[in-house]
């Protein structure tokens, strides 16, 4: 990679890391802020789900917004966003407020990392875009792993607000880097919306959302059950076993890219959501034979789980490329994951209550992951005859 782009990248990473953190540290700050305002942990949670909501569908309708010839003052707007909300969540006595700050936190959160992303590939060489999208999810995945446990000790000894303060400076140092560091970006055309709004009807765009929809049901969705699974097999603690997802999760994530720039990005997702199908299954049989033997799907099933993402925002950037709005496709590949990741928790949660078992919950999963297979072997025959008619003309 050039030197500028190759430092925008990881100025762009260290936001994603800071955005790992928001999304994931709220939950644990719960029983701190619900003592702070005297709620209960049901009301304190809808932070959680303000945060995710906002991310998951308010992005995408901001850079749909935005004009494709300002993004660069565009991911500034945002990020400089991310950094006040989080800092202003931090300063607030009110509880009202406080949710305010998380909407805004978590708009200017999506907005940010489908731009960053768009930005940091626009400037990157062509042989190097899969490294480059495998850094900025490798950012966000350290986040989640190593910046939430930080974040967490941080407000054990100094309060719930000192995680937040964490997050806005480690985003306000992004910020700073990025506007001393970022190169001016290609030129882009202007989109009108109505061209904009045809990524919904784009069948290749449709399909590779799909995949990421039934890959957050399957992998997003078990993790919110990884407790009730260890624990049904005699465990006691289940933080080793998600030190291990989440340590997959980040090699994965920063592995893969070397992957898809070598690689077909279609192949390595019908690879990847194969092996997420059968380190599920295996999961609960696994555990039932030793505990030690189960850190082995459970490491495949977080270093898949997170690399995906980077073959396809790749493949969706790629898509629209003609379009000129793949950061607008990579806005709704949140979206994808945070609705799967909502819709897998709650159908796990009625399995649950129609008496299923937790290990047949995990199998289940994995059927939905290899499900996905069938979603990307279509998308092949698609393309296949795309380019069968015009051979043929």
């Amino acid at each position: 990679m050039a030197r500028g782009s190759h430092s925008t990248t990881y100025l762009v990473a260290i936001g994603a890391f800071a955005l790992g953190m928001a999304s994931y540290v709220t939950a644990g700050l719960i029983p701190l802020i619900q003592a702070e305002f005297t709620v209960s942990v049901s009301v304190a949670a809808q932070l959680v789900t303000a945060f995710t909501l906002a991310y998951g569908l308010g992005s995408p309708l901001c850079v749909a917004l935005l004009p494709a010839n300002r993004q660069r003052g565009g991911l500034f707007l945002m990020l400089g966003l991310f950094v006040i909300a989080n800092a202003a969540s931090a300063l607030t006595t009110s509880l009202a407020a406080l949710m305010v700050w998380r909407v805004l936190a978590g708009m200017a959160a999506g907005t940010y990392l489908a731009i960053g992303i768009a930005a940091a590939v626009g400037v990157a060489p062509a042989e190097a875009r899969g490294k480059t999208i495998s850094i900025i999810m490798g950012g966000m995945a350290s986040g989640t792993v190593l910046g939430v446990p930080l974040g967490l000790l941080l407000a054990e000894h100094w309060g719930w607000q000192a995680a937040l303060w964490l997050i806005a400076l480690i985003g306000l140092v992004a910020l700073i880097g990025l506007i001393y560091r970022l190169p001016p970006m290609p030129a882009a055309q202007v989109v009108p919306m109505r061209r904009k709004l045809s990524i919904l009807i784009d069948h290749r765009v449709v399909g590779l959302l799909g995949i990421s929809l039934l890959a957050a049901i399957a992998s997003l969705g078990m993790y919110t059950f990884i407790a009730p699974l260890i624990g049904a097999h005699g465990e006691r603690s289940v933080t080793p076993y998600l030190w291990v997802w989440g340590v997959g999760g980040v090699l994965g994530s920063f592995l893969i890219g070397a992957l898809v720039d070598r690689f077909s990005g279609p192949r390595l997702t019908f690879a990847i959501m194969l092996l997420l199908g059968i380190a599920l299954i295996a999961l609960p049989l696994l555990l039932g034979i030793s505990p030690w033997l189960a850190l082995i799907p459970i490491a495949l099933w977080g270093a898949v789980g997170w690399a995906l993402q980077v073959p396809q925002n790749n493949e969706l950037m790629k898509a629209r490329e003609v379009q000129g709005d793949g950061n607008l496709a990579v806005a709704l590949n949140e979206s994808a994951l945070y609705l799967g990741s909502a819709l897998g928790a709650s159908l796990g949660g009625l399995a649950l209550a129609l008496q299923i078992s937790i290990d047949m919950l995990a199998v289940v999963a994995g059927l939905v992951a290899l499900s996905g297979m069938g979603v990307q072997a279509w998308l092949w025959k698609q393309a296949h005859l795309r380019g069968k008619v015009c051979h043929d003309s």
